[in-house]
């Protein structure tokens, strides 16, 4: 159930971010990326506090990505960390070329 839960949410051309409410880091991560011009539909922020099976897609998160602490952020279907790793690739100036390749961008 977790497993088919996240990979029916990751998808190509898509950001899509895995997040609790409660969280500082995912609040910050979603004040990063809102603040971008994204194409309607293609910016997700998927709260699995509201699944009641939380400590499963964590667990499948960290079999997927190596981690399963959130926010777990997806470039298309590439995992590229959480927070301090969205906050690293700003300030590299990769952010935007990245969500621009893949098409995600007004």
């Amino acid at each position: 159930m977790a497993q088919q839960f996240v990979n029916s949410k990751i998808c190509p051309g898509k950001v899509v971010v895995f997040i609790k409410p409660t969280c500082p880091y995912c609040r910050k991560t979603q004040e990063i990326l809102r603040q971008l011009p994204f194409k309607e539909g293609l910016l997700e922020f998927v709260d699995i506090t509201a699944c009641g099976n939380t400590d499963e897609i964590q667990d499948y998160l960290q079999q997927l990505t190596g981690a399963r602490t959130v926010p777990r952020v997806f470039i298309g279907k590439e995992c590229i960390g959480g927070c301090s790793d969205l906050i690293a690739l700003q300030e590299k100036g990769e952010l935007q070329s990245r969500l621009k390749q893949i098409g995600a961008l007004q």
